[in-house]
């Protein structure tokens, strides 16, 4: 394991809101954020309407910016984003999952819990010189990102969709 088990999905919950921005937008309606927290397990209170969905929305090209700049753009990000957010960081254990950290009060607004989840993770990403595990899909006409928890940092592709577009492309490259 490459980070902790809360450090990951946080980041795979990132990724996937980033993501969820690509062709075709997969965040469009309260029903699929409602799925998103589910699929994600996030906790605290949800209000489930428009007004929710669309600070949510907003959260992904912020959060995008904080995952493909350099280290040191990136740290500054999540500063003023913590910062913003007045986190508090405090160890918690909730559900099926043992000590881990939340920064805000699970009353707070989703996007905020979101964006300050993201921006813990990152801070893991950032102080352990991981920002090579982030990088945009190899895929020429996605702009996805590609989170590599692999030991081999193998990845490339940001979904299973990608990757099978590309092998497809290269095995009707070789036959022709």
């Amino acid at each position: 394991m490459v980070f902790t088990h809360d450090t990951e999905a946080a980041l795979l919950a990132a990724v996937a809101l980033v993501n969820s921005a690509e062709e075709p937008d997969t965040l469009t309606t309260v029903d699929e954020l409602a799925g998103f927290l589910d699929e994600h397990e996030f906790t605290g209170t949800r209000t489930g309407d428009a007004a929710e969905l669309a600070a949510v929305r907003a959260l992904r090209p912020r959060l995008r910016e904080v995952m493909t700049r350099d280290r040191d753009t990136a740290a500054g990000l999540v500063n003023d984003l913590l910062g913003e957010e007045h986190a508090l960081p405090q160890l918690v254990r909730h559900g099926g999952h043992d000590w881990h950290i939340h920064a805000v009060a699970p009353d707070a607004p989703l996007a905020t819990r979101m964006a300050v989840e993201a921006a813990m993770a990152m801070i893991d990403v950032i102080r352990g010189d991981e920002m090579s595990r982030l990088d945009i899909c190899a895929d020429p006409d996605c702009e996805g990102i590609v989170l590599d928890l692999s030991r081999n940092r193998s990845r490339r592709f940001c979904s299973t969709t990608c990757t099978n577009r590309a092998a497809v492309a290269a095995y009707r490259a070789r036959q022709r």
